[in-house]
Order: C-alpha cells, then sequence, then structure tokens
C-alpha cells in the first residue's frame, strides 16, 4: 500500500537530516549479527538468527534459500518494516554508510526508506493500493518526499513509467493496479522503489509467478537501472538460474541463518555447504539426455523448534555426531567465503 506518511511528517525531519551521519569511504549496507524474532502465545518463531554480510557501491548480492528460511524478513528488518509486537529485532547492527539504522526513530528511518534504501516487494498486487491510479501512487513519492508540486510529481511518474519500459505511459497513468498484467505490475512497482534513486534496492522474489520470458525482461531492467544509477542490488530469491546470471556474490540462508557465503563463481563451482550442494544438485542439467534429480530428503525444520546443533543436520548426508550438537559459526573457509559446516570448513582447510 502506498505510504501513510504526509508532506508536513517529512517536513518537520528537515531537507538535510541525517546526511553528516554518512561516510562515503563506509559500505553501502552492512549488516551483523542481525535477529528477529516473533513472540506470539503458542511460542517465538526465531525467523532470523544471526545474519550477516556487507553491500558494495555497483555490486549484486544474491540472498538465496528455501521459502521460510528469513530470506524477506531480514530485508524487512533493513527497511525498518517489522511490525512490533509481534516481530522484534532482538540483536545486531545494521548501517548504511556507518549509520546504524536500529538507533533510528521511525520519522528518522523515513529519510533513508525509499530515499537510500527502497525495497520491490515480490507480490505487486498486493503491494499497490488498488483505489488509486499507477500513477498517482508513483507521484506520490514525488510530492511527498522531494517537495514537488502536483504536476511536476505528475511529469516525473510519466517519466519514470517511461524509464521502466511502460507503454503509452502518459496515457496509462490513471489506469488502476487491475488493469495491468503481472509483468507491467511489477514495472510499476520498481519505478516507485526507484523514483528517488536509492543507493540500495532490495528486490524480493521480483520474477515470483511471472513466466520466464518476462522474468528475463524484468532482471534485464533491473540490470540496466543499476548500470545507470551505480546502485548496490540485493536479489532475493530461490531461482539459481537467475543468481548465476546476475550475482557477484551469494549468501545462502537456512533456518534463519547465513549457511555459506561466496562468490558466484566459486559458489557454483564448489560448493562449500551440504545445504548448497543439494541446491545445486537438484536443478535439472541442459546438458544431459537422462538425468536423475537429486532432492533435498526431508523438509525445513520448524522456527520456533529449530533443532540443536547444525539447523541442517537432519537432512544433512554428511552430519556427523558433533553437528547434532554443536552449532557451527560461519567459518572463513577461504579469502571472501564463508561456510556454517564442520565438515567443508576442515576439508577446505586442509585443502588450503
Amino acid at each position: 500500500m502506498i505510504s501513510g506518511l504526509n508532506e508536513n511528517d517529512v517536513a518537520e525531519i528537515g531537507p538535510e537530516g541525517l546526511e553528516d551521519g554518512l561516510d562515503p569511504a563506509r559500505p553501502l549496507l552492512e549488516v551483523s549479527d542481525l535477529a528477529v524474532e516473533f513472540r506470539a502465545r503458542s511460542g517465538v518463531v526465531r525467523a532470523v538468527d544471526g545474519i550477516s554480510y556487507t553491500l558494495a557501491v555497483g555490486e549484486t548480492l544474491a540472498v538465496l534459500g528455501e521459502s521460510g528460511s528469513g530470506k524477506s524478513v531480514g530485508a524487512q528488518a533493513v527497511m525498518g518494516l517489522i511490525d512490533s509486537p509481534p516481530g522484534f529485532i532482538t540483536r545486531g547492527s545494521i548501517t548504511f554508510r556507518g549509520l546504524e539504522l536500529t538507533d533510528l526513530s521511525e520519522r528518522q528511518y523515513q529519510q533513508v526508506r525509499g530515499r537510500r534504501i527502497a525495497m520491490v516487494f515480490q507480490d505487486a498486487l498486493s503491494a499497490l493500493n488498488p483505489v488509486f491510479s499507477v500513477g498517482d501512487q508513483i507521484a506520490e513519492m514525488y510530492r511527498v518526499h522531494a517537495d514537488a508540486g502536483r504536476a511536476d510529481a505528475r511529469d516525473r511518474a510519466i517519466e519514470m513509467m517511461d524509464r521502466v519500459h511502460i507503454p503509452s505511459a502518459a496515457q496509462r497513468f490513471g489506469d488502476y493496479p487491475h488493469q495491468f498484467s503481472g509483468g507491467m505490475r511489477q514495472r510499476i512497482m520498481i519505478a516507485m522503489a526507484l523514483a528517488l534513486d536509492p543507493d540500495v534496492l532490495i528486490a524480493d522474489e521480483p520474477t515470483t509467478a511471472l513466466d520466464v520470458t518476462v522474468q528475463a525482461q524484468i532482471m534485464e531492467l533491473l540490470a540496466e537501472l543499476q548500470r545507470d544509477n551505480g546502485m548496490g542490488l540485493i536479489l532475493i530469491t530461490h531461482d539459481l538460474g537467475v543468481v548465476a546470471d546476475v550475482a557477484d556474490r551469494v549468501a545462502v540462508m537456512y533456518a534463519g541463518r547465513v549457511v555459506e557465503t561466496a562468490g558466484v563463481d566459486d559458489l557454483y563451482a564448489r560448493p562449500a555447504h551440504p545445504y548448497t550442494e543439494g541446491l545445486i544438485a537438484s536443478i535439472p542439467r541442459m546438458d544431459l539426455d537422462r538425468q536423475e534429480l537429486q532432492p533435498i530428503e526431508g523438509a525445513p525444520p520448524n522456527l520456533a523448534r529449530i533443532p540443536p546443533g547444525c539447523p541442517f543436520h537432519p537432512r544433512c548426508p554428511r552430519a556427523r555426531d558433533r553437528c547434532a550438537v554443536d552449532e557451527p559459526p560461519l567459518y572463513d573457509v577461504a579469502a571472501d567465503r564463508g561456510s556454517a559446516c564442520h565438515y567443508w570448513a576442515e576439508v577446505l582447510s586442509d585443502h588450503e
């Protein structure tokens, strides 16, 4: 839905706001030991449990994992969108250019959200407001955050619709979300996210439920806009094919934790965690006429009852006795590479 902010809210923050707290020498985004839990009568769900990663200027970081692994919740925490209650950030740090975001008030966070860090949500039809035209929803970004008049905001919204390749943008300014196809609605969401030229874009499953041709168009659009702006891109997905095509680095998540980090080429050439091995082994290969897919046995754990030790050990073909009791840290197994696996930490350390 469109923002509940009005012009007075932003005016009280001021145009300069938190700019003095930013350090251009620091990475765009640093997430360190971030944990998020949801508290309900039935128990506590640890949706994110100590994730860490960094994002540099112009870099594409893919966050990969099955549904329920904590990918989207981690992104919502970065955006300051965790509803509290029932959700709580229980520990960790999120910094943008050295500015600690978890210390900000909601009003201060509004200076960062949209202007500096923006997000494309996976279900465009639910994220867009059905009673406002798509043009008005994009124009609101300029009216609220850039103090633009209505005519100027309309012109800039149409320009943004053109930029994301909406045909006949001026004529479609007054159309409503249900009048667009799934791929076009996704482009509208991207236009809203990029309206203020953010430094970081988080794209949460931007190609979900789209056919492969539209998927390719959306990913090419994101790459084109990234080249134009030099922004950092966090791509949340479970599609290993998309990751191989667009990512620079990958963070693999399982049960709310990062279990492997690596450059994309290293990850596919030699995965360093049994879960990553299983994901890659489950992909059909075009170079083989006959093949038997190798699914990962079992199911992801209930996040309210994560097993002790390594959370993947009940499904892991390499599990040892130690794995059931000793939770592995994210070992530094090679340069710019981490693995939360006792087995691979020993193998790769010996190899090095």
